[in-house]
């Protein structure tokens, strides 16, 4: 029965393969060339194969020694790549609705522009995006929680302003007679008045909700950022609660992966 390979062998025989010489490769560990071919010797001994066909004038790589020089070659390729992070890596980002359509935007370009990663971004609803980090389907998420445990850290980048919109000025006491216009059951109309509208409206998409309240059809909760610079809403600031912070949420990492750092570098030029 075969052994095994002896693999503190294959440098021997990896630097004697580069240099097709026994004194370079000597050279190159810092050993004895005789050490070297003893050390080539006994790998062709764990693998029952001969890699190297030795004479007086040059060295002569045999099909099998030309094969695993190969795959060694490529070996030490991927593992450099891998640890330096020199490749292009995909990054998958998971996002509310309203931040990717405002915000987020800048982040991408500069982002894109600095490197080569891949970008696979998906909006969701918070619970979403938070049980998809848990379960490694997104590399980074962001959201209005803080996120704080043994797996998962949150770090904070901004508060965001909310403002009641809508087309023509309305009288803030009389919210209620108004259609709401809301992101699901977990819009901050709901937390902010008592009394409800009997004319709701729901749809998941902040720039739905933002051309349906041009439109007048009723009025709504938005970040201010989801708006545009030049919109002619009127808007009404929320003073009086505490403003909802950004968070940027990913796995308790020691260390961030190289390409998912990079992200975040960007990421926090970019504070409203």
């Amino acid at each position: 029965m075969r052994s095994k390979i002896d693999y503190r062998y294959l440098k021997a025989f990896y630097y004697t393969a580069h240099f097709l010489n026994f004194s370079k490769a000597a050279e190159k560990l810092s050993v004895a060339q005789s050490a070297v071919s003893r050390q080539v010797k006994l790998l062709e001994d764990s693998m029952g194969e001969q890699l190297i066909v030795r004479s007086s004038k040059k060295v002569i790589l045999t099909d099998k020694g030309a094969a695993l020089f190969k795959a060694i070659e490529s070996f030490e390729d991927t593992t450099t790549t891998l640890i330096q992070g020199k490749n292009n890596q995909i990054l998958r980002v998971g996002i509310l609705h309203g931040l990717l359509e405002s915000w987020f935007i800048q982040v991408i370009k500069d982002f894109t522009k600095k490197t080569q990663h891949e970008l696979r971004i998906k909006v969701d609803t918070p619970a979403t995006l938070k049980q998809g980090l848990y379960q490694e389907n997104f590399d980074i998420i962001f959201t209005n929680e803080n996120i704080q445990n043994e797996l998962l850290t949150s770090l904070a980048l901004f508060e965001e302003k909310l403002v009641i919109i809508s087309k023509k000025e309305i009288d803030a006491s009389k919210i209620d007679q108004y259609t709401w216009i809301t992101y699901g059951e977990a819009d901050y109309f709901f937390n902010l008045y008592q009394d409800h509208s009997d004319r709701i409206i729901s749809v998941n998409s902040i720039t739905s909700i933002i051309k349906f309240v041009e439109e007048g059809i009723g009025i709504a909760i938005v970040p201010s950022h989801t708006l545009n610079s030049k919109s002619k809403l009127h808007t009404i600031a929320l003073k009086d609660i505490k403003r909802p912070k950004v968070y940027l949420s990913t796995l308790n990492y020691i260390t961030y992966p190289p390409h998912l750092k990079s992200f975040i570098d960007v990421v926090k030029n970019y504070k409203l």
